[in-house]
């Protein structure tokens, strides 16, 4: 008996609330501290949904978030199908962490991700290095509590799965 998978409306609009956030025009002193929130999204998905949300579904995730934002074709997808890979492989030691041992697990993941992409600039000569490099990270991974409490109800709530 197959089981019937319910709530791919809420994944997809979860995707596309990521992606008006990362496009939301910021103050120039803010945008150094925009969230990767694609990335947390898709991270929260694979941790909670492996069957649903794998390393494919990720590239796609990720060509859509490069033409979108005008990367380099690749940039985002790379990062995000190596993010879905790893998560995908940790999934079931990783839901078995506190929120705090996760978010740690976060930071990395998208400092991953960060570096991925910085990567890809660098060969494109666009490499921004500093500080401001790592902040998306950080605050990435101050928001992971939150966003995991948001999504858990909005998974509870219509029945996702």
């Amino acid at each position: 008996m197959t089981r019937r998978h319910s709530g791919g409306e809420v994944i997809i609009l979860s995707f596309v609330a990521a992606y008006i956030l990362t496009l939301v025009p910021l103050p120039s002193w803010a945008v150094f501290f925009r969230p990767e929130w694609v990335g947390l999204i898709l991270i929260y998905w694979c941790l909670f949904l492996p069957q649903r949300i794998g390393v494919v579904r990720a590239w796609l995730v990720g060509l859509l978030m490069d033409a979108l934002t005008g990367a380099v074709l690749g940039q985002y997808a790379l990062a995000l199908a190596l993010i879905a890979y790893i998560t995908l492989r940790w999934h079931r030691r990783l839901r078995q962490q506190t929120l705090w041992q996760q978010t740690v697990n976060v930071l990395f993941l998208v400092a991953l991700m960060q570096f991925l992409e910085a990567w890809v600039r660098g060969l494109d000569s666009q490499f921004m290095g500093g500080w401001r490099f790592w902040m998306p990270a950080v605050t990435s991974m101050l928001l992971w509590p939150w966003l995991y409490a948001v999504l858990s109800n909005i998974q509870q709530r219509f029945a996702v799965h």
